[in-house]
């Protein structure tokens, strides 16, 4: 028997409601931790903006596009060469970072003008510079271009690291790390629960697979000695955000501006893969300025307050995929859960010792349903790969994508989904202006041509 759905606006039982929280809080929290880490930072203070963020992004679209906001990774690059050139100056760690607040700012206010714009312009564009031969590979490579990262969270690849001989300029100490076999186990376990119950499950355990999963992993890590709680033990039972103010200079925002690219095209993305798996054309209804605002505000606020920017996460429309609970009551009953654990001290250092193998047994599976579903774009939408321009749209998105190559912005680089989107719609234009003009030999409208030594119809036997 198929799983029950249950829709955007459906509001579950609480019994049922707070084990599905958790499950999308869990989903989300080993990535989201980690932007705050690299910048040096309190994650508690990303912990409650990103709850609050994701409640009046749920407010803001009227409750009509279930999404979690979490930590953006798009702006690390610029905001590290922020830091480091100020603490170059002489500033502390904390107020370099200050500066970096102050362009994450700037690109959330900068994004809501793009909403702005998309309200009073409309996003019918998206069909012509994004059509669904070139949105299919975009929306596959927001999963399948973190298959690596998943492999690597989880321990499961063999590193080289290279270490200069001291007094030397040429010598190197070769280290490899082999992969560690608690790893493999505990990999092993959370996602063979998280496989084989999406399968088995039934009933309510059905719709709570990666949560079950999560558990099951987490029990195997301790008993093969992979946690550690001595930061459980230190914390205090309640804590506070460390809040800090931005600070601006034109430029740290210069530096930052070309990162709104990045996150433009990867909201996109986000909001029509999420609107193949809830069934509803979510770039219409509520409409794509409502989810860009509701996502660029939250950027903005948080920057300003000592945040990270956030980004609707896909480990979140992962978990949908899965279990088909798109309710927006679980999605905010994840965020209140998560602006408790930036106040709870001991529960965010628990929370915060899930082993990599765990977070990546479980990004194994959600990565790649989010390939699925950008499959699923090429089906669903009866894409004709007997015409030149699909095929060629398709393969050029997946090469680029996959390729690893990059093309850099100032201090912003262009990879993967990204650069991909990139070509895809410079593409889709060109495309577009050749229509106008008539030079397509695919176009609906256009008439067979006739061989010259073709035979009339009239003289054919």
């Amino acid at each position: 028997m198929a799983k029950k759905i249950i829709q955007v606006n459906e509001r579950p039982p609480l019994r049922q409601a707070i084990p599905l929280s958790i499950q999308h809080m869990f989903a989300m929290f080993g990535a989201s931790v980690l932007v705050p880490s690299l910048f040096g930072i309190n994650p508690a203070i990303v912990l409650l903006m990103n709850g609050l963020g994701t409640l009046f992004f749920i407010w803001i679209t009227k409750g009509k596009a279930p999404a979690y906001l979490g930590s953006s990774f798009a702006f690390i690059a610029p905001a590290l060469i922020i830091i480091q050139k100020y603490e170059e100056q002489g500033m502390d760690h904390m107020e370099a970072f200050s500066y970096a607040q102050g362009g994450f700012v700037v690109v959330g206010l900068l994004g809501c003008v793009l909403a702005f714009i998309i309200y009073k312009f409309g996003s019918r564009w998206i069909d012509i510079v994004l059509p669904p031969a070139a949105m299919g590979p975009v929306v596959a490579l927001i999963g399948l271009e973190l298959a690596g990262n998943a492999a690597s969270t989880a321990g499961l690849l063999t590193t080289t690291e290279y270490t200069p001989v001291e007094g030397t300029a040429d010598q190197f100490i070769q280290t490899i790390t082999n992969v560690d076999m608690r790893n493999v186990i505990v990999f092993l376990v959370t996602i063979g629960v998280a496989v084989l119950g999406s399968i088995l499950f039934r009933k309510f355990l059905a719709v709570i697979p990666i949560l079950i999963a999560i558990i099951c992993g987490y029990i195997a890590a301790c008993c093969v000695g992979l946690v550690d709680f001595q930061a459980v033990n230190e914390a205090g039972i309640f804590s506070m955000p460390n809040f800090q103010i931005a600070k601006f200079n034109l430029d740290a925002v210069i530096t930052m501006i070309p990162v709104l690219l990045v996150i433009a095209s990867e909201h996109i993305g986000h909001q029509i893969v999420t609107s193949k798996i809830v069934g509803k054309d979510l770039l219409k209804d509520p409409g794509l300025h409502r989810s860009l605002l509701g996502d660029n505000i939250s950027t903005a606020v948080s920057g300003l307050v000592g945040a990270v920017p956030t980004t609707t996460y896909g480990e979140n429309i992962g978990v949908m995929a899965m279990t088909k609970v798109y309710s927006v009551w679980v999605i905010g009953g994840a965020a209140v859960l998560s602006i408790l654990c930036s106040f709870i001290g001991k529960f965010s250092a628990l929370i915060a010792t899930l082993p990599g193998a765990v977070i990546g047994g479980i990004s194994f599976l959600l990565y790649g349903m989010i390939g699925a579903s950008g499959l699923r774009i090429l089906v669903d939408s009866k894409v004709d790969f007997g015409k030149n321009r699909n095929i060629t749209l398709t393969s050029v998105i997946f090469v680029v994508g996959l390729s690893g190559v990059s093309v850099t912005l100032g201090d912003v680089q262009l990879k993967g989904m990204v650069l991909a989107c990139v070509v895809g719609m410079l593409l889709g234009i060109l495309f577009y202006i050749f229509d106008r003009l008539h030079w397509t030999n695919d176009r609906e409208d256009a008439e067979p041509e006739q061989e010259e030594n073709a035979v009339p119809a009239e003289k054919q036997i």
